[in-house]
């Protein structure tokens, strides 16, 4: 489990006793720099330091057959994942997530609301996107080099052939819509839509168990 910008594994805590109770072993990770605040913080951290992370982590544990879930910015960092080693996983899983295709990134992916927030949280020192407000006390900066890297793929990808989209169609603001309305009707994806905000494992935890636990079955 991967979560989004300025959050660590800490965001699935809401779902992670339901999956438990389920069968599920849930293993959500914290990407570099997002530990703590002010982790790493003379370190430029980027797109590629944050796939690599991941891809590691799965090579060390010898894990397989993953489902390999990315929360809003941990879209980016599922897919470049999957386009290193497809091999080891047999679901991606998007929730409320960007999805790449080769050469994009957060920035040219989301809203000019979004750029606005990330022009105006790394106004301080140019390296770090400081929280915005919101409910989470938990949340740390988050590098902003990493939502302006392009993500480059090769297509391995392409390989991992259960692909979910997990939409939130609840908040005003989304930047997923263009990308749901895209691919609602395609046959190459399982397409779940829920009415809350973009935080599901807050707002919709149960309805969330229930898709992921859904998506094991595949």
């Amino acid at each position: 489990m991967i979560p989004g910008g300025w959050h660590g594994g800490w965001a699935f805590d809401p779902i992670m006793g339901k999956m438990q109770k389920l069968g599920h072993q849930l293993l959500p990770l914290t990407l570099p720099g997002l530990e703590t605040s002010g982790s790493n913080a003379d370190q430029i951290i980027n797109l590629d330091a944050h796939i690599d992370h991941v891809v590691d982590y799965i090579l060390s544990k010898n894990l397989k057959d993953i489902i390999l879930a990315g929360h809003s910015y941990g879209g980016l960092v599922i897919t470049g994942v999957a386009d290193r080693i497809p091999e080891k996983i047999k679901t991606l899983v998007y929730i409320d997530a960007y999805i790449p295709e080769n050469g994009d990134s957060c920035w040219s992916l989301t809203s000019d609301i979004y750029r606005e927030l990330f022009i105006t949280g790394v106004q301080k020192d140019g390296i770090w996107v400081g929280v915005p407000p919101g409910t989470e006390s938990r949340r740390v900066p988050h590098p902003m080099a990493s939502y302006l890297q392009s993500i480059h793929l090769k297509g391995a990808y392409k390989r991992v052939l259960n692909r979910v989209l997990i939409y939130a169609g609840g908040w005003a603001a989304t930047p997923f819509k263009n990308q749901f309305e895209r691919l609602k009707s395609n046959a190459d994806w399982h397409v779940e839509t829920l009415m809350c905000g973009h935080n599901i494992m807050r707002e919709q935890p149960d309805e969330l168990v229930a898709i992921l636990n859904k998506i094991a079955a595949y």
